[in-house]
Protein backbone atom coordinates (compact mmCIF):
# COMPACT_ATOMS: atom_id res chain seq x y z
CA UNK A 1 0.00 0.00 0.00
CA UNK A 2 1.37 3.60 -0.67
CA UNK A 3 3.17 5.37 2.23
CA UNK A 4 4.26 1.85 4.06
CA UNK A 5 7.57 0.20 3.37
CA UNK A 6 7.51 -3.45 4.13
CA UNK A 7 10.77 -5.00 6.22
CA UNK A 8 11.30 -8.52 6.14
CA UNK A 9 13.66 -10.09 8.32
CA UNK A 10 16.90 -11.63 6.85
CA UNK A 11 18.18 -14.74 9.19
CA UNK A 12 19.62 -17.09 6.10
CA UNK A 13 21.47 -14.27 4.26
CA UNK A 14 23.06 -13.10 8.45
CA UNK A 15 23.49 -16.51 9.33
CA UNK A 16 25.34 -16.99 5.88
CA UNK A 17 27.48 -13.78 6.69
CA UNK A 18 28.65 -15.02 10.21
CA UNK A 19 29.40 -18.74 8.42
CA UNK A 20 31.55 -17.11 5.51
CA UNK A 21 33.27 -14.76 7.98
CA UNK A 22 34.21 -18.55 10.20
CA UNK A 23 35.64 -19.71 7.40
CA UNK A 24 37.67 -16.73 6.22
CA UNK A 25 38.81 -16.39 9.82
CA UNK A 26 39.78 -19.74 11.07
CA UNK A 27 42.80 -20.24 8.96
CA UNK A 28 44.04 -17.19 10.48
CA UNK A 29 44.07 -18.40 13.78
CA UNK A 30 45.68 -21.25 12.99
CA UNK A 31 48.09 -19.39 11.84
CA UNK A 32 48.75 -17.03 15.01
CA UNK A 33 49.01 -20.03 16.89
CA UNK A 34 51.25 -22.30 15.20
CA UNK A 35 54.46 -23.09 17.46
CA UNK A 36 57.62 -20.85 16.46
CA UNK A 37 60.75 -22.98 15.37
CA UNK A 38 62.72 -23.42 18.78
CA UNK A 39 64.04 -26.53 17.75
CA UNK A 40 67.79 -24.97 18.16
CA UNK A 41 67.03 -23.68 21.17
CA UNK A 42 67.10 -24.80 25.16
CA UNK A 43 63.98 -25.36 26.63
CA UNK A 44 62.48 -23.56 29.71
CA UNK A 45 63.42 -26.33 32.09
CA UNK A 46 67.04 -26.47 30.47
CA UNK A 47 67.36 -22.43 30.64
CA UNK A 48 66.39 -21.80 34.07
CA UNK A 49 68.72 -24.57 35.12
CA UNK A 50 71.77 -23.23 33.97
CA UNK A 51 70.61 -19.36 34.81
CA UNK A 52 70.09 -20.41 38.40
CA UNK A 53 73.62 -22.09 38.53
CA UNK A 54 75.42 -19.24 36.99
CA UNK A 55 73.42 -16.84 39.10
CA UNK A 56 74.00 -18.91 42.33
CA UNK A 57 78.03 -17.96 41.80
CA UNK A 58 77.19 -14.34 43.03
CA UNK A 59 78.94 -10.76 43.18
CA UNK A 60 82.20 -12.77 43.35
CA UNK A 61 81.80 -14.69 40.60
CA UNK A 62 79.80 -12.55 38.55
CA UNK A 63 80.19 -9.13 39.93
CA UNK A 64 77.46 -6.50 40.64
CA UNK A 65 74.98 -7.19 43.61
CA UNK A 66 74.52 -10.71 43.59
CA UNK A 67 70.77 -10.43 42.86
CA UNK A 68 68.78 -12.39 41.11
CA UNK A 69 67.85 -12.67 37.18
CA UNK A 70 65.29 -12.82 34.33
CA UNK A 71 66.38 -14.58 31.39
CA UNK A 72 64.98 -14.83 27.44
CA UNK A 73 65.64 -16.52 24.58
CA UNK A 74 64.24 -15.61 20.97
CA UNK A 75 64.56 -17.39 18.07
CA UNK A 76 66.28 -16.15 14.70
CA UNK A 77 62.61 -14.67 14.19
CA UNK A 78 62.70 -12.81 16.49
CA UNK A 79 59.57 -14.68 18.68
CA UNK A 80 60.37 -15.70 22.20
CA UNK A 81 61.07 -19.23 22.74
CA UNK A 82 61.65 -19.24 26.43
CA UNK A 83 61.50 -17.00 29.52
CA UNK A 84 62.33 -18.16 33.50
CA UNK A 85 63.75 -16.30 36.50
CA UNK A 86 66.41 -17.94 38.76
CA UNK A 87 64.25 -17.28 41.99
CA UNK A 88 62.67 -19.05 44.36
CA UNK A 89 59.05 -17.23 42.91
CA UNK A 90 58.32 -14.46 40.28
CA UNK A 91 59.07 -11.45 42.69
CA UNK A 92 62.50 -12.27 43.91
CA UNK A 93 63.75 -10.47 40.92
CA UNK A 94 63.58 -7.33 39.58
CA UNK A 95 59.88 -7.24 37.82
CA UNK A 96 60.76 -5.03 35.26
CA UNK A 97 63.75 -7.15 33.98
CA UNK A 98 61.53 -9.32 32.68
CA UNK A 99 60.24 -7.42 29.69
CA UNK A 100 63.95 -5.79 29.71
CA UNK A 101 65.88 -9.48 29.33
CA UNK A 102 63.57 -9.94 26.37
CA UNK A 103 64.22 -6.65 24.71
CA UNK A 104 67.72 -7.55 25.14
CA UNK A 105 67.85 -11.04 23.47
CA UNK A 106 65.64 -9.08 20.61
CA UNK A 107 68.14 -6.59 19.94
CA UNK A 108 71.55 -9.02 19.98
CA UNK A 109 69.80 -11.26 17.91
CA UNK A 110 68.50 -8.45 15.29
CA UNK A 111 71.59 -7.03 15.03
CA UNK A 112 74.03 -9.81 14.64
CA UNK A 113 74.33 -11.79 11.31
CA UNK A 114 76.13 -14.86 10.15
CA UNK A 115 79.42 -13.41 9.87
CA UNK A 116 79.44 -10.31 12.48
CA UNK A 117 78.30 -10.45 16.45
CA UNK A 118 77.50 -7.50 18.23
CA UNK A 119 76.23 -8.14 21.73
CA UNK A 120 73.84 -5.05 23.45
CA UNK A 121 77.12 -3.69 25.09
CA UNK A 122 78.48 -2.70 22.19
CA UNK A 123 75.68 -0.66 20.85
CA UNK A 124 76.39 1.70 23.79
CA UNK A 125 78.75 4.15 22.45
CA UNK A 126 77.20 4.51 19.39
CA UNK A 127 73.39 5.03 20.65
CA UNK A 128 74.79 8.19 22.68
CA UNK A 129 73.86 11.73 21.77
CA UNK A 130 77.62 12.35 20.85
CA UNK A 131 77.50 8.79 18.35
CA UNK A 132 76.19 7.85 14.60
CA UNK A 133 73.15 5.48 15.96
CA UNK A 134 71.69 7.72 18.25
CA UNK A 135 67.79 7.36 18.57
CA UNK A 136 68.14 3.75 18.10
CA UNK A 137 66.32 2.90 21.01
CA UNK A 138 62.98 4.16 19.87
CA UNK A 139 63.57 2.72 16.28
CA UNK A 140 61.65 -0.46 17.56
CA UNK A 141 59.51 -0.33 20.38
CA UNK A 142 58.32 -3.26 22.42
CA UNK A 143 55.08 -5.15 20.81
CA UNK A 144 52.19 -4.51 23.41
CA UNK A 145 50.55 -7.11 22.70
CA UNK A 146 53.41 -8.96 24.53
CA UNK A 147 54.51 -6.78 26.93
CA UNK A 148 50.60 -6.10 28.87
CA UNK A 149 49.79 -9.73 28.03
CA UNK A 150 48.87 -11.57 31.34
CA UNK A 151 48.22 -13.50 33.22
CA UNK A 152 50.57 -12.43 35.93
CA UNK A 153 50.93 -15.76 37.39
CA UNK A 154 52.05 -17.12 34.74
CA UNK A 155 55.44 -15.08 33.86
CA UNK A 156 58.53 -17.24 33.90
CA UNK A 157 56.91 -20.08 33.05
CA UNK A 158 56.57 -22.35 30.04
CA UNK A 159 53.47 -21.09 29.10
CA UNK A 160 54.69 -16.94 29.98
CA UNK A 161 52.73 -14.94 27.82
CA UNK A 162 55.76 -13.77 25.98
CA UNK A 163 56.47 -16.98 24.44
CA UNK A 164 55.12 -17.78 20.85
CA UNK A 165 55.03 -13.62 20.41
CA UNK A 166 58.12 -11.23 18.84
CA UNK A 167 59.01 -9.11 21.67
CA UNK A 168 60.60 -5.97 20.05
CA UNK A 169 62.54 -3.40 21.75
CA UNK A 170 65.90 -2.31 21.67
CA UNK A 171 68.46 -2.40 24.45
CA UNK A 172 71.97 -0.50 24.13
CA UNK A 173 73.56 -2.01 27.55
CA UNK A 174 75.36 -5.32 28.79
CA UNK A 175 72.99 -8.55 28.66
CA UNK A 176 71.94 -9.51 25.29
CA UNK A 177 74.00 -12.17 22.92
CA UNK A 178 73.62 -13.60 19.57
CA UNK A 179 73.15 -17.55 19.76
CA UNK A 180 75.31 -19.56 17.38
CA UNK A 181 75.39 -23.01 16.77
CA UNK A 182 79.10 -25.23 16.79
CA UNK A 183 78.50 -24.89 13.03
CA UNK A 184 78.45 -21.43 13.29
CA UNK A 185 74.97 -20.85 12.31
CA UNK A 186 73.19 -17.77 14.14
CA UNK A 187 70.14 -19.01 15.72
CA UNK A 188 68.57 -16.21 17.97
CA UNK A 189 69.63 -14.34 21.13
CA UNK A 190 69.54 -14.57 25.01
CA UNK A 191 68.81 -11.86 26.86
CA UNK A 192 69.46 -11.48 31.05
CA UNK A 193 68.70 -8.73 33.30
CA UNK A 194 68.44 -8.22 36.69
CA UNK A 195 72.04 -6.86 38.33
CA UNK A 196 74.18 -4.20 36.72
CA UNK A 197 74.22 -3.81 33.29
CA UNK A 198 77.96 -5.08 33.45
CA UNK A 199 76.83 -8.34 35.55
CA UNK A 200 74.45 -8.99 33.63
CA UNK A 201 76.70 -9.32 30.64
CA UNK A 202 78.67 -11.41 32.78
CA UNK A 203 75.67 -13.93 33.70
CA UNK A 204 74.92 -14.26 30.07
CA UNK A 205 78.22 -14.73 28.91
CA UNK A 206 78.40 -17.55 31.07
CA UNK A 207 75.05 -18.70 30.43
CA UNK A 208 75.54 -18.91 26.76
CA UNK A 209 78.76 -20.75 27.42
CA UNK A 210 77.00 -23.48 29.17
CA UNK A 211 74.66 -23.81 26.37
CA UNK A 212 77.18 -24.14 24.00
CA UNK A 213 75.70 -21.50 21.72
CA UNK A 214 79.06 -19.63 21.23
CA UNK A 215 80.51 -20.22 18.32
CA UNK A 216 80.66 -16.40 17.14
CA UNK A 217 82.34 -16.04 13.52
CA UNK A 218 84.03 -12.83 14.57
CA UNK A 219 83.08 -9.78 17.07
CA UNK A 220 84.22 -5.96 17.59
CA UNK A 221 86.68 -6.65 20.92
CA UNK A 222 89.82 -6.75 20.39
CA UNK A 223 89.90 -10.59 20.58
CA UNK A 224 87.22 -10.97 18.16
CA UNK A 225 84.53 -11.84 20.44
CA UNK A 226 81.11 -9.81 20.83
CA UNK A 227 82.62 -9.15 24.44
CA UNK A 228 81.72 -6.10 26.37
CA UNK A 229 84.27 -2.94 25.66
CA UNK A 230 85.31 -1.12 28.55
CA UNK A 231 87.20 2.05 26.86
CA UNK A 232 84.60 5.16 27.46
CA UNK A 233 86.56 8.52 29.28
CA UNK A 234 85.29 11.66 28.73
CA UNK A 235 82.20 10.66 26.57
CA UNK A 236 84.64 9.34 23.88
CA UNK A 237 84.88 5.64 22.56
CA UNK A 238 88.06 5.05 20.88
CA UNK A 239 86.52 1.55 19.75
CA UNK A 240 83.03 3.35 18.60
CA UNK A 241 81.93 -0.10 20.62
CA UNK A 242 82.61 1.07 24.21
CA UNK A 243 80.01 0.26 27.31
CA UNK A 244 80.93 2.45 30.49
CA UNK A 245 82.22 0.58 34.07
CA UNK A 246 79.28 -0.23 36.44
CA UNK A 247 78.78 1.98 39.58
CA UNK A 248 77.32 -0.60 42.33
CA UNK A 249 77.83 -3.93 43.88
CA UNK A 250 80.91 -6.10 43.48
CA UNK A 251 82.87 -4.57 40.32
CA UNK A 252 82.90 -6.53 37.17
CA UNK A 253 85.51 -4.89 34.99
CA UNK A 254 88.43 -7.80 35.53
CA UNK A 255 85.73 -10.42 35.61
CA UNK A 256 84.63 -8.86 31.56
CA UNK A 257 88.67 -8.41 30.65
CA UNK A 258 88.98 -12.57 31.38
CA UNK A 259 85.31 -13.89 29.83
CA UNK A 260 86.53 -15.36 26.40
CA UNK A 261 89.79 -16.56 28.33
CA UNK A 262 88.16 -18.59 30.89
CA UNK A 263 84.80 -19.34 29.00
CA UNK A 264 85.97 -19.39 25.20
CA UNK A 265 83.45 -19.62 22.33
CA UNK A 266 82.90 -23.00 21.43
CA UNK A 267 84.99 -24.89 19.06
CA UNK A 268 83.47 -24.72 15.52
CA UNK A 269 82.88 -27.92 13.51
Amino acid sequence: MPGFAIHTPRPVVNALAFSLSLLVLAPLAVVAQSAPDCSSLPNHDRLRTILQSVVKEGANGNGGLGTQAWATVVNRDGIVCAVVFSGATRGDQWPGSRIISASKASTANALSGKDSALSTANLYASAQPWNSLFSMTTSAPPNPQAAYAGPATAFGTASDPFVGKPIGGVIVFGGGLALYTSQGKIVGGLGLSGNTSCADHVEAWKVRHMLQLDAVPHGVAPDGTDNMIQDIQNNESPSGFGHPKCKGGMPSADIIKNLSKNFPATPKK
